[in-house]
């Protein structure tokens, strides 16, 4: 994935307290909660945490439970003292399935395994790294434990990128392009997950959509794909249903509810661009034969120079999905 050099030290950034004994933040709805600023130069080598709120806490009967807290934690990640950050996005996206549900998979970059929600895209920082957790829910409480290995080291060379995702999300009539990226400056595209939603039932041509990528301001895209599962490597739909491999998957492919949930990793296939890139699923059938969808993403990047991630929007644009599997609503909220 990275050139990265020789690491001097390991260290760990935890919420384990080791005085108080607690394991965890408290991150009350509404509010914000950031770490331990982390100085020094290396790179952060994996990140986990977990939480909860969207299921039932048998130490805690009377809270309340519902899965909307996947989509409006929000992390974000600030490197080198940025006022902005590189890396925004609702936990359940980030992690690989925004869909207010969580299904166990394991991949080489990111999943969620069995409770815990993990990443190991290697995050450069050159003089300090900070994390922060945003509470967006409306009647969610949440305690985060969270883990992070990081890897210090001597020095960059100045070709050393740094780490972003994007979050991106909307609805869309069936023929307009989904934007998953959509960025300026020289880099490389290094995956993204992608979750989308069909407003009928049993419907997911949605995934007609190849890909299209436009890059360095090229009129017409350099890579054309033939579908969206087919970019994802799957085919006929995910006609075997849902699968997890170490750079692409499908944790969650429900066909009665319309819903699949997606994620692919580049390697030596990353996609390199020098001035911008614009990463779109494009459907070429016939507005006629379309359907609404909603859809929400996180592109994964390494970019020259550290980069503002788009902002994420409130909750109420959060939680657009049409149905909530495992809900008692049929949406959220």
């Amino acid at each position: 994935m990275l050139a990265l050099p020789a690491v001097l030290r390991s260290d760990q950034l935890t919420t384990f307290d080791r005085v108080t004994r607690n394991k965890t933040v408290f991150v009350q709805r509404g509010s914000l909660v950031s770490l331990p600023e982390v100085a020094g130069t290396g790179f952060i080598a994996r990140l986990w945490i977990t939480f909860p709120g969207w299921f039932w806490q048998h130490w805690a009967p009377e809270q309340p439970v519902n899965q909307s807290i996947l989509k409006t934690l929000i992390l974000r990640i600030y490197f080198d003292g940025s006022a902005e950050p590189q890396v925004a996005a609702p936990v359940g996206d980030f992690f690989g399935i925004g869909l207010c549900e969580v299904s166990s998979f394991v991949s080489h970059y990111l999943g969620m395994s069995s409770g815990g929600f993990y990443c190991t895209f290697p995050m450069p920082y050159r003089t300090s790294f900070r994390i922060e957790f945003d509470n967006r829910d409306s009647e969610i409480d949440t305690s985060v434990f969270c883990n992070v290995l990081y890897q210090s080291v001597r020095e960059f060379d100045s070709g050393v990128p740094c780490f972003h995702a994007f979050f991106e999300s909307g609805s869309n009539s069936g023929s307009e392009p989904l934007v998953i990226a959509d960025v300026a400056g020289r880099g490389k595209f290094v995956g993204c997950t992608l979750s989308c939603q069909g407003e009928p039932l049993s419907y997911l041509s949605f995934l007609e959509a190849p890909e299209h990528v436009y890059v360095d301001g090229e009129s017409e895209p350099r890579i054309t794909g033939t579908g969206m599962e087919d970019y994802f490597l799957g085919g006929w739909y995910f006609r075997e249903g849902p699968f997890a491999g170490p750079h692409h998957g499908v944790p969650v492919k429900d066909a009665l509810q319309s819903s699949v949930a997606m994620y692919r990793i580049h390697e030596l296939d990353a996609i390199h661009f020098e001035r911008s890139l614009r990463f779109t699923f494009e459907n070429p059938w016939d507005p006629t034969r379309l359907r609404a969808f909603r859809h929400s993403s996180v592109a994964f990047l390494y970019l020259d120079r550290p980069t503002p991630a788009p902002a994420v929007p409130d909750a109420d644009r959060l939680l657009h999905w049409y149905r909530v599997r495992n809900c008692d609503h049929q949406s959220i909220p």
